[in-house]
Formats: C-alpha cells, structure tokens, sequence
C-alpha cells in the first residue's frame, strides 16, 4: 500500500507503530512500513481485511477524523464482526458501516459514533423505537449512549425535557441517615448520568438546564404518578427495581416521548427473593414491535481491556459454580 501524504502517517502507524502492531495482532499477519509505503504479509483474508482497515483509517484522517487508539479498536471490532458466525446475522457488522456515518450520534460539542456493532445496533434502536432496553455489563456504554442520544434531540428540539433516573437501592432504608438535604443525600447514587451529560453538553451548559428544569435528574421514586410528555427519559441501573417499579416507570410513557431503560443483571442489589423488574419486563415486552431490546456481551466491553478481562474472568466462575 502507498499513501501520499507523509504528514499523516505518524497519526495512522500511531506512536511507536501501535496502531499497525494491534492490527497485526488482531489478523496474524505481519506489517512493515517503511517510508510512505506499507507491505501487509500473511493468510489472503487476513491481508485484506487489515487492508480494508488501513484503507479507511487513512480515508479518516484525509476527510480531517481523529485517529486515536479507540478508533482502530472500532474498526477491528466491526471487522472481526464478521468472522464471527453468531453476528452474520446482525446488521451492523462490517467496516461499511463503521466507514460511514451511519448510526452516529451527533451533539454540539462533538460527534459520537458507534465503537462496536452492538452499539450501533443500540443506536439504530434509539433512533426507532419508543422504547428500548439496553442490558449487559460494565463498560459497553449502555448509559453513555442513551444520554448522547437524549442530548442530540433536545438539541435539536425533537424533545422538550430530558429525565434521568436511577433506583436508589443502594440506600435502602438508610438514605435518611445520610448527611445533608435530599439533593445531596441522592446525588452520589446519580453520578455516573451526571458524568455523561457534562461530557455531551457540557457542565456549564447542563447546569443551566439543570436549574432551568429542562434536565430532569431525580430517583426512581420521584417518577410516580407522572405522565411525560415530550420527553426522552433514561432509567439507569434498571436491574434494581423491581416488578411494581418497572411498572410504574413503564407506564409513565406520554405523548411524544422515548425511553431508554438500561442495567446489567449481574449486578443485582435487591433483597434475596426479589425478582428483579428488568428481567421481567424484558421476558413479557420481547415481542412488541415499538421496544427494542439489545443484549451486550463482554466481547462489547469499550471501556477498557482490563474490565472485559474481569468480566470475563467473572463469568467463567459463575459458569463453574452453575455447573
């Protein structure tokens, strides 16, 4: 291969080769550049998907994208997507899709395209479907998403409020010995959507929405005996509530809005005995045409190699102890 802008190569080689060298390991075939040229060596289909990756990176980088380390995991993601038999059938598994702009998601301050072909499955879903169930572990951007999603049509004024919520489940009976007011006794529970609306609108911007009550942040509990309308609401760590709950939440949908219920049940915090609402509710709204639910593996897992590798680890002792 030969490229014709040596101004741009550092950024596609990455530092010290590490872009070319995850690419190698990715496909088991070798890679050596020298000057403005690059010669691939190995199986055929091998040679010529780490081709098609160099080929669109490059593209990338001419059309002035960002190529970061995240973008190669991306593209080898997509890629490998397609020597997996079980994602054949899935439409978001080549490195078309990843080359296009097709399923981002797109704010102010930046644009937010899909890392892996389950997120641009969730992302396709958001965009579709009145409701949506995003379920699987830490780390697959479950929540970072949806609130990306929820910005994006406020911004352009598809929606009138966002409403974020969590089950306070951790608290328990206890949330009145916490120090301070309400606000600050609930707050740590809603962090994590707190951290992913200041990164997609920005603190001072969401602040002011905040205070100008068209960003909505309160726990589960506040949700009842409301009807939202107009609105894209988010209910995260979903695997906390339980049956009555996930009713309640349900049913609040108004005219004119979307939700996106997220939760990973292996993390479950209820009381033993307790059935969990998101599960349920997964098993009896499975068929309905306007939900769409998307199941992420740690295979998903964007957040780092470190977390997939725990969860991994995690998931092989709990299949031994099933056995």
């Amino acid at each position: 291969m030969t490229f014709g802008d040596n101004r741009l190569l550092p950024a596609l080689f990455g530092e010290q080769n590490s872009h070319l060298s995850d690419i190698e390991k990715a496909f088991d075939v070798t890679i050596h550049g020298r000057g403005n040229q690059v010669m691939i060596s190995g199986k055929s289909a091998d040679t010529k998907r780490a081709r098609d990756i160099l080929s669109i990176l490059w593209n990338k980088l001419q059309e002035g994208d960002n190529v970061d380390d995240q973008t190669v995991d991306a593209a080898l993601r997509f890629s490998l997507a397609d020597k997996d038999s079980s994602m054949t059938n899935t439409p978001h598994t080549n490195l078309k899709d990843f080359a296009s702009v097709k399923g981002q998601i797109s704010v102010r301050k930046k644009n937010i395209a899909p890392r892996s072909p389950m997120q641009a499955q969730y992302i396709e879903m958001m965009q579709s479907k009145e409701a949506v169930f995003g379920i699987g572990p830490a780390g697959t951007g479950k929540t970072y998403l949806a609130v990306a999603q929820a910005v994006a049509l406020f911004e352009q004024e598809k929606i009138e409020r966002i409403i974020l919520s969590r089950p306070a489940v951790e608290a328990g009976e206890r949330l009145g010995f916490l120090p301070g007011d309400l606000k600050e006794k609930i707050d740590p529970y809603l962090r994590p959507l707190y951290d992913a609306l200041y990164d997609t609108m920005g603190a001072e911007k969401a602040e002011k929405r905040i205070l100008a009550k068209d960003i909505e942040i309160a726990p589960l509990a506040f949700m009842r005996g409301r009807t939202l309308t107009n609105a894209f609401v988010i209910l995260d760590e979903a695997q906390n509530t339980t049956s009555m709950q996930m009713k309640m939440f349900l049913t609040r949908l108004g005219e004119g809005s979307r939700m996106v219920i997220t939760g990973d049940p292996s993390q479950i915090d209820l009381p033993k005995g307790e059935t969990s609402g998101l599960m349920e509710a997964v098993g009896i709204l499975q068929d309905v045409d306007a939900v769409g639910i998307i199941h992420f593996g740690s295979k998903d897992i964007v957040r780092s190699s470190i977390v997939q590798k725990i969860v991994n680890a995690y998931d092989a002792r709990d299949g031994k102890n099933k056995s």
